[in-house]
């Protein structure tokens, strides 16, 4: 599995937000310094948070960031989405670049299925529940199953009868 950076430091920098947010609008400069992040790879996050709906801006002094929406519901899952950051299982791009030659491998469809899985997991688990240390797999109620099964996709043929004449 790979989740790069931008997904880690992006949950980081929410859970920070949420757990100081309490004291009011908080700044990116003090998530960089408590969470080591960059303050301009922070702001490439937060704008891109900002405009996915989970945090909200304040300006002017005392101003920064809080979270757009109760911390109960938003899942980790809307985060690493927000910062556009896919959980990769396989080498593959849509479905076939990267695997042999061009060709799907044999295990295509068991790495495609955990990336689902995967997902499913942290659609299921929220920024509070991060917050307060409860991500316990017993306590993690999982989505159906059917919300992650990748549709075949559907191609349509249209033909104007009157032009084949």
């Amino acid at each position: 599995m790979r989740l790069t950076s931008k997904g880690r430091y992006a949950v980081s920098a929410m859970v920070d937000l949420n757990k100081q947010q309490t004291e009011g609008p908080v700044t990116l400069a003090a998530i960089s310094e408590r969470q080591f992040i960059s303050l301009s790879y922070l702001e490439q996050l937060f704008r891109r948070l900002r405009e996915s709906g989970l945090v909200r801006s304040v300006r002017g002094p005392g101003g920064g960031y809080l979270l757009a929406k109760e911390s109960v519901d938003i899942s980790v899952a809307d985060i690493i989405r927000a910062v556009n950051e896919p959980v990769r299982t396989t080498m593959c791009e849509n479905g076939v670049r990267g695997c042999h030659r061009g060709n799907r491998c044999d295990t295509h469809q068991l790495w495609e299925s955990l990336g689902q899985h995967i997902y499913r997991f942290l659609d299921a688990v929220s920024l509070d529940q991060v917050c307060n240390e409860d991500v316990f797999l017993n306590n993690v109620e999982l989505g159906d199953v059917q919300n992650y099964i990748m549709q075949p996709e559907v191609h349509e043929a249209k033909v104007n009868i009157a032009s084949i004449s």
